[in-house]
C-alpha cells in the first residue's frame, strides 16, 4: 500500500542561521565574506549556517552529513521550522515554510513533517502501541483510527507481540523502530531523520537502514536523513549535500562525490571507500563502442562494479555489455577499465603514499 499523500521536493534557498542577541545586525557582514571565526572573535555571534542552497528530491532520501558542528542539525530544523532562519527560504514544493504564520505552522507539523530522533524520544510510561498512536492523538484521529494504522507500520518494523511492552523492555534497536513506526503512522509526506541510527551498534544501525529502504520503495517519502558517517550516507542518499562549518562543501549522488571529491576535505572522507560497491556500471561504460557489438555478459544498469567484475571473471570474459531493465544496448564494459575505477586513486599530499 503507498500513502495517498504524494511527497513534495523541498527547495532551500539562500539559507542563512546567526546565534546571538542580534543576528540581523550582521547578516550583510557575512554575505559580504565575513568568516565563522571573525564573526565569532569580533562580534559574538555564531554563524550557524551559511547560504545553503539545496534541492532535496521528491519521493527520494536526502542525506545532509557533515562533523560536529558542521550545521546539518541547525539546518534539518528549518524545514519544520523549529529554528526560525536569520535570511533565506525553505519552500515545500510551493510554500516558504518561513513565511508561514503559527496556526499553519502548527498544521505543518502535525500533518506534513514527521520526526525521528537520536535518542529516540519515546515517552517511558506509554507502551509501544501508545507511542505509536501519540501523533494521532495529537491530531483527533479516533481510537479505532489509531490503533489500525499503528499496528500496520508496528508490523512492517518487525515488532509484532511488542505492542504492550514499554520502552525499557526493548532493545536500543527496538525503541528505533518505535520510532520510525510513530513516525510512519503519523502518514506525514515528509520524514526528518536527525542522526536516527547514530547510538546504535554497527549491527543494529545496517539493520535499520536495510528497514528505512525497505520500506522506502513503498513508501516513497521525501526523507531528510542527518548523518556523520560516509558510508551510511552513501548506502541511504539518492543525493548527499556535505557541509563544513555552516557551508555546502559539495553535493550529488554518492557516485559523483566518490568519483570527483571537491577538494581535499572531501577526499579525506572518501579515501577509504570501497568504491566496487558504490560506483554504478554506467557511470563507466562506453558508450562509444556499436551498440550492436554485444561483447560479453549482459550487465544491467545499477549493477556496482564489484558485482560486474565478479559476473566477467566467473564468465571469463574481459568485456561485457551494459543492459537497461529492457534488455537495451546502453554500452560495454572493459575488465581493466572496471578495476582501475574500484581503485581509489593515490594522492600526491598523502604521508602514507610518499614513504
Amino acid at each position: 500500500m503507498v500513502d495517498d499523500k504524494a511527497s513534495p521536493g523541498i527547495s532551500v534557498r539562500n539559507l542563512y542561521k546567526i546565534f546571538g542577541k542580534d543576528p540581523e545586525k550582521y547578516i550583510d557582514l557575512v554575505k559580504q565574506g565575513m568568516t565563522k571565526t571573525e564573526l565569532n572573535d569580533k562580534h559574538g555571534h555564531v554563524l550557524g549556517l551559511k547560504d545553503i542552497n539545496i534541492d532535496m528530491p521528491a519521493g527520494g532520501i536526502q542525506v545532509v552529513m557533515g562533523l560536529s558542528g558542521s550545521g546539518k542539525s541547525t539546518l534539518i530544523r528549518h524545514i519544520n521550522r523549529l529554528i526560525d532562519p536569520t535570511a533565506g527560504e525553505v519552500l515545500v514544493g510551493d510554500v516558504d515554510v518561513c513565511q508561514m504564520n503559527p496556526a499553519q505552522l502548527q498544521e505543518f507539523r502535525r500533518h506534513e513533517t514527521a520526526m525521528v530522533f537520536q535518542k529516540f524520544a519515546l515517552l517511558p510510561h506509554r507502551t509501544v502501541m501508545d507511542n505509536t498512536v501519540y501523533g494521532l492523538e495529537v491530531q483527533g484521529v479516533s481510537r479505532s483510527e489509531q490503533l489500525e494504522r499503528a499496528q500496520r507500520w508496528i508490523d512492517r518494523v518487525g515488532l509484532t507481540g511488542f505492542e504492550s511492552n514499554y520502552p525499557n523492555q526493548l532493545s536500543g534497536g527496538m525503541q528505533q523502530r518505535v520510532g520510525l513506526a510513530r513516525a510512519l503512522t503519523n502518514d506525514a509526506p515528509i520524514l526528518l531523520m536527525d542522526e536516527a541510527f547514530s547510538a546504535l551498534d554497527p549491527l543494529i544501525r545496517m539493520d535499520m537502514q536495510s528497514v528505512l529502504l525497505g520500506l522506502q520503495k513503498e513508501i516513497k517519502k521525501t526523507v531528510v536523513f542527518i548523518t556523520h558517517d560516509l558510508d551510511e550516507a552513501l548506502r541511504l542518499g539518492d543525493k548527499i549535500a556535505i557541509l563544513r562549518d555552516g557551508e555546502v562543501v559539495q553535493q550529488g549522488t554518492g557516485q559523483h562525490i566518490v568519483l570527483n571529491p571537491a577538494d581535499e576535505y572531501i577526499s579525506s572522507f572518501v579515501r577509504e571507500v570501497n568504491r566496487g560497491r558504490v560506483v554504478l556500471v554506467q557511470t563507466i561504460m562506453d558508450t562509444s563502442v556499436g551498440l550492436e557489438n554485444r561483447e560479453g555478459p549482459a550487465i544491467k544498469i545499477g549493477t556496482t562494479l564489484e558485482k560486474a567484475a565478479k559476473i566477467m571473471t566467473d564468465g571469463n570474459s574481459s568485456m561485457a555489455h551494459v543492459v537497461d531493465a529492457q534488455g537495451k544496448m546502453l554500452g560495454s564494459l572493459d575488465i581493466q577499465a572496471v578495476i582501475s575505477s574500484m581503485v581509489t586513486p593515490i594522492s600526491h599530499d598523502d604521508p602514507v603514499a610518499a614513504e
